[in-house]
């Protein structure tokens, strides 16, 4: 089991109360937690800043209708295959589609890509969710 450290720290009142409620509406059972994937998500951050090698997924909606847009995406999938690891289309209706692309590599070249893809005509939404390689978040 990992060793814990105990902290203490003093706020405002109306941050601490504000905090209570973030802490209840995210369904966390303690502040502790909560505060531990506030820390985590500022570590990523600043994981990026430094080290900038990361993970992520971009999500992609779209109607495969658009004139050669399926084209288009793979085009560019294939011209940074070395930062793509898996891709997974599916069809949500008669017209449009979702599709997610799990990557690794430097945050740079990920936002590129993920910029690339959504503003491509006839994307109607793009989204990347980045997160550290790993080592940072212990």
């Amino acid at each position: 089991m990992t060793q814990l450290a105990r902290l203490s720290f003093s706020i405002e009142q109306g941050l601490a109360n504000r905090l209570e409620e973030l802490v209840k509406t995210r369904g966390y059972t303690n502040r502790s937690e909560f505060i531990r994937d506030m820390i985590r998500d500022r570590l990523v951050e600043e994981t990026w800043a430094v080290e900038g090698e990361g993970v992520g997924a971009i999500t992609l909606i779209y109607d495969h209708h658009g004139r050669q847009l399926t084209d288009r995406l793979t085009h560019i999938q294939h011209h940074h295959h070395e930062v793509i690891m898996a891709t997974t289309h599916v069809h949500l209706d008669e017209h449009l589609c979702v599709e997610v692309i799990l990557v690794k590599g430097r945050v740079d070249t990920i936002r590129s890509l993920a910029d690339q893809l959504r503003k491509q005509r006839g994307v109607l939404h793009g989204g990347l969710s980045m997160s550290a390689s790993g080592h940072a978040l212990r």
